[in-house]
């Protein structure tokens, strides 16, 4: 099962001050727990999102695309990163979660959510899939249904 966790600042706890020192040391535990994901085949993807960078929000009415302001109201809405692992269970992104470290304020609360897999949509659902984006479908949603990971391991 693929997971994402989004990481975000908790609206109730007071912004990190950005003239404060850079922590080196909590810089690393955040790589080292990136390095544990990764040398135990669980860790897909991890990023950070820049807050200072620009962005936009893109929004639907009357069945077309238009840009509102954004990407996001208020700082306290920002997601501050995300990790996209492969676990057995919910369980078990739960507990990868529990073991991520915290303090840049942007990670107080870390949402677990499921990603959608191929065992999640009904046959006729995957076959649409296959004949409109066949190269796509084959990379993506064909080879997560072999029963290995990228890395190669089993699920």
């Amino acid at each position: 099962m693929r997971f994402i966790i989004t990481a975000q600042s908790d609206a109730a706890s007071t912004p990190s001050d950005p003239s404060a020192a850079f922590d080196a040391e909590l810089f690393k535990a955040y790589m080292r727990f990136n390095e544990e994901m990764h040398t135990a085949g669980v860790l897909i993807a991890s990023e950070g999102l820049n807050p200072a960078a620009q962005g936009a929000r893109i929004a639907v009415a009357d069945g077309k695309r238009y840009v509102v302001d954004g990407p996001f109201a208020e700082s306290k809405e920002l997601v501050g990163g995300f990790y996209i692992i492969e676990v057995p269970s919910l369980d078990d992104a739960i507990q990868w979660a529990l073991r991520a470290p915290s303090g840049l304020g942007t990670d107080d609360i870390l949402e677990i959510r499921q990603l959608t897999g191929s065992d999640d949509l009904p046959a006729d659902l995957l076959q649409l899939i296959e004949e409109a984006a066949p190269t796509w479908s084959a990379d993506t949603w064909q080879s997560r249904s072999s029963g290995t990971t990228k890395h190669g391991g089993a699920r």
